[in-house]
């Protein structure tokens, strides 16, 4: 059977944070969680900034290839997080069917 695309990306995570340096890297999960919570909120800023969402500024070209670049770093960290919180790719599938059947609900209900 061939390797589903996120198990994938989830070894190559792992073989990732093999090669970092950790010591400044909170030991506790509730730090490492909060510390990834933090680059992924900085990350999402460096994707916005990607975007014309200062209305009063002229507007530039967007730069796609640049906003990809910006999103793949938040992929990162969200992944990261994912196996902090011993989440598998299977449990990612599981989790996120779960949540979409309550926002589905919730349009359904005029959330």
């Amino acid at each position: 059977m061939a390797e589903d695309r996120l198990d994938i990306i989830f070894k190559l995570q792992k073989g990732l944070a093999e090669m970092m340096n950790f010591d400044r890297y909170p030991k506790d999960s509730e730090g490492r969680i909060s510390a990834l919570c933090t680059a992924i909120m900085h990350e999402a800023v460096e994707l916005q900034r990607t975007t014309n969402w200062k209305w009063w500024k002229m507007a530039t070209k967007f730069n796609e290839a640049e906003a990809r670049e910006e999103l793949i770093d938040i992929w990162h960290f969200v992944v990261q997080a994912s196996l902090e919180l011993k989440l598998t790719p299977d449990d990612i599938v599981e989790e996120y069917k779960k949540k979409n059947e309550i926002n589905r609900e919730r349009q359904r209900n005029g959330y």
